[in-house]
C-alpha cells in the first residue's frame, strides 16, 4: 500500500532536490563562467529624459526584498531597490541607497511563528528530508528601525495593499490595517502615509509596484476571506489616488509595475491537483468503502422530486484508481445536500446513521482538471495536512482522501476565474491610470512595466506563452520554483536574489524604451553570482522534529488582515 504521505514526499522531492546539495550547482556554474569569462565590453550609459539623482522604491513585499517567508538581512541586501539602484548609478542615481534595515540574519518569520506562545521561528531553508521548506528553529522579532527615518530610498512595506500606502492606520498600533513593518521606520508612527513620507524624500524617480495583495490574500485564503479582496471600486479610486498625488506633489518621473500571474507562483504549483498516489488494492478498498455514497447520488438524481441532476452526480461521485488520484475536498460552491437529508430523514427514506455518515460530504468532490483553466490547485499549505488523519483514533480518516481537505487549501476552477478576472481588470486600471497621467502632463512621466507581455522574464519563466519554463542564463536554466536552481525564494511566493535581478533587468529595459536611456543591465555572472536556496544545516524545526516541517499560514507571510 502506498501512503498519500509518500507520494506527496516523492512529488516534492523531484521538483526540490533533484538539483543537488547546496551550493554544489553553484560551484558547478561558477566553474564554467571562470572557463568562459563575459567580455570588458564599455557601456555608453545615458539617463535620457529622466533625472535618477534621488530615486526611491515604493510598493510592498515584493519591493522589501521579503523572502524566504521573512524580512532579513541577506534578503534586503538584495532587494529590487538595492539591484536597480547599483545599476542606475551608472546614470546618476545616488552612491548611498538607503534602507530601513531590519537587523535580522534570520527574520521573523510571521507564517510559521506563534509569539504568543514564546514560538519566535526564522526565514525558511530548503530540507530535501522533508522535502520541502522548513523555518529556522531562531527567529527575532520585528524592532524599530534606528537609523535616519529622513533619509530612506526603499518604502516597501510587506503585507499591504495599494490603500494602506495612504493611511496612517498602516502605522497605527491597534488600528485596522496596522503593519509593523511600515510602524517601525514610520517618519511619525499614527499620523504619517507611506506615500507621506515618499513625497517629503522629494524624488527625483520612483518606482511603483503595488496591488499584489490585493489580489493574492483572497487567493492565500482558499478564496475563503472576501474581506482581503479589494473590489474593482475601491482599487481604482486608491491607485488613482496614489499616482495623482505622486503627480501633484513631486516633478518625479517614475516605472509603475502591473500584477503579474500569480496563481502560477510556487505555492500555487508545487503540490499537483492529483497528489493521492495509490495502488491497485488500496483504490480497489477505497471505491468499496465509497460506493454507497456513490449510489446514494444516483438514487437521489434519478428522483424527479429532489433538485439533484445527474451531472450533479457524476461531479460529486468519488472514485480511485492505481497511480496518480484527484484531491478530495470540500467546495463551498456546490449546493449543500444538507436540506435534502433533512428532507429524506424526515420521510424515513434515510435513518440517521445512513445521515450521518452522508453528512461530511454534503459539500463534497475530487479536484479536476477544467477545460478553460486547467487543473484545480491546491495551496503548498495543504502538504501540510493532506494524508494526515482527520481522528487521530480513526486510521481510515486519511485527509484529502476520505475526509474532504478544507476549503482554505485549494481553489477551484470558479476561484481561479474569480482571482484572474481581478487581477486583470486591477493591471487594465493601472495602465489607464498612467495612460491618463501622462496625458495631463503632456510628456511621458510614467512608465508602464506590464509583467504579462511578450517576452518579459515572468512569461518566459513559466512558459505561459507556451514555451518550455525557465530562462536560459549562460550555463544555466533558471526555474519558476524554489530548488536550488529556482528564482523563488522558499516561501513559495517571493523570488528569491536571482529572481529580483530578473525582475530588474525588465524593469531597465522598459525605463530606457520610456525615456530614452541607456542603462547597463546585470549580467549573466552578476545574476549567477547572488544568492539561491539555502539548504536547512541542523538550524531548522525540521531537523529537530525528525523531518517534519512546522505546519504554517500562508496568509500570516504577509500580514494581511480583515
Amino acid at each position: 500500500m502506498n501512503t498519500l504521505s509518500k507520494s506527496l514526499l516523492a512529488l516534492l522531492f523531484a521538483a526540490f532536490v533533484l538539483f543537488g546539495c547546496d551550493g554544489a550547482e553553484d560551484s558547478l556554474v561558477n566553474s564554467r563562467l571562470n572557463d568562459n569569462p563575459v567580455p570588458d565590453i564599455s557601456f555608453d550609459a545615458d539617463p535620457g529624459s529622466a533625472d535618477f539623482s534621488l530615486t526611491v522604491n515604493i510598493g510592498n513585499s515584493l519591493t522589501a526584498g521579503f523572502m524566504d517567508g521573512a524580512l532579513y538581512d541577506l534578503g534586503q541586501q538584495n532587494s529590487i531597490g538595492v539591484l536597480l539602484n547599483r545599476q542606475l548609478q551608472a546614470v546618476g542615481a545616488q552612491e548611498q541607497f538607503n534602507q530601513p534595515d531590519i537587523n535580522s540574519a534570520n527574520g521573523f518569520n510571521s507564517g510559521a511563528s506563534n509569539p504568543g506562545a514564546g514560538v519566535i521561528l526564522g526565514r525558511f531553508k530548503l530540507d530535501p528530508t522533508i522535502p520541502g521548506p522548513s523555518p529556522l528553529s531562531e527567529g527575532e522579532l520585528i524592532g524599530p528601525f534606528e537609523g535616519d527615518r529622513s533619509a530612506l530610498h526603499n518604502f516597501g512595506v510587506p503585507g499591504i495593499q495599494v490603500g494602506q500606502l495612504l493611511t496612517p492606520n498602516t502605522g497605527t498600533p491597534d488600528a485596522p490595517g496596522f503593519n509593523p513593518f511600515y510602524a517601525r521606520f514610520a517618519s511619525n508612527p499614527g499620523t504619517s502615509t507611506i506615500l507621506g513620507d515618499v513625497i517629503a524624500a522629494q524624488p527625483t524617480f520612483f518606482t511603483l509596484w503595488i496591488g499584489n495583495n490585493d489580489v493574492l490574500g483572497y487567493a492565500l485564503s482558499g478564496a475563503t476571506n472576501p474581506a482581503v479582496f479589494t473590489s474593482v471600486a475601491d482599487f481604482q479610486e486608491r491607485f488613482g489616488a496614489t499616482v495623482n498625488t505622486l503627480m501633484a506633489n513631486t516633478n518625479a518621473k517614475g516605472l509603475v509595475t502591473d500584477i503579474p500571474s500569480i496563481l502560477a507562483i510556487p505555492l500555487f504549483r508545487a503540490v499537483p491537483y492529483n497528489a493521492v498516489e495509490l495502488d491497485q488494492d488500496t483504490a480497489d478498498q477505497l471505491n468499496a468503502a465509497f460506493a454507497a455514497l456513490n449510489e446514494f447520488y444516483a438514487l437521489i438524481a434519478a428522483n424527479p422530486l429532489v433538485p439533484f441532476t445527474e451531472a450533479d452526480r457524476d461531479q460529486r461521485s468519488v472514485s480511485f484508481q492505481a497511480g496518480a488520484n484527484p484531491v478530495l475536498v470540500q467546495d463551498p460552491d456546490l449546493e449543500d445536500l444538507t436540506p435534502i437529508l433533512d428532507l429524506l430523514e424526515s420521510i424515513d427514506q434515510i435513518s440517521p446513521e445512513q445521515r450521518a455518515a452522508i453528512q461530511p460530504y454534503v459539500q463534497a468532490r475530487q479536484l479536476t482538471v477544467n477545460e478553460q483553466t486547467g487543473p484545480e490547485l491546491l495551496l503548498l499549505s495543504a502538504a501540510t495536512v493532506l494524508g494526515t488523519l482527520a481522528d487521530p483514533n480513526n486510521p481510515l480518516s486519511q485527509i484529502g482522501v476520505v475526509v474532504p481537505l478544507s476549503a482554505q487549501f485549494h481553489l477551484t476552477a470558479a476561484n481561479i476565474v474569480e482571482i484572474e478576472t481581478r487581477r486583470q481588470t486591477f493591471n487594465a486600471i493601472m495602465e489607464q491610470t498612467v495612460g491618463a497621467a501622462n496625458q495631463t502632463a503632456g510628456e511621458t512621466r510614467l512608465a508602464f512595466y506590464n509583467t504579462n507581455a511578450a517576452g518579459s522574464s515572468f512569461v518566459n519563466l513559466w512558459g505561459l506563452d507556451g514555451s518550455q519554463p525557465g530562462i536560459e542564463i549562460g550555463p544555466q536554466r533558471l526555474m519558476p520554483d524554489f530548488s536550488p536552481a529556482g528564482v523563488f525564494s522558499t516561501d513559495g511566493v517571493h523570488p528569491n536574489s536571482r529572481g529580483n535581478a530578473l525582475v530588474v533587468n525588465d524593469m531597465i529595459a522598459v525605463i530606457e524604451d520610456a525615456f530614452g536611456a541607456s542603462i547597463p543591465r546585470l549580467s549573466n555572472t552578476d545574476i549567477l553570482n547572488l544568492p539561491s536556496v539555502q539548504i536547512c544545516a541542523g538550524d531548522c524545526v525540521s531537523d529537530a522534529n525528525a523531518g517534519r516541517a512546522a505546519d504554517f499560514n500562508p496568509s500570516r507571510l504577509f500580514m494581511i488582515q480583515d
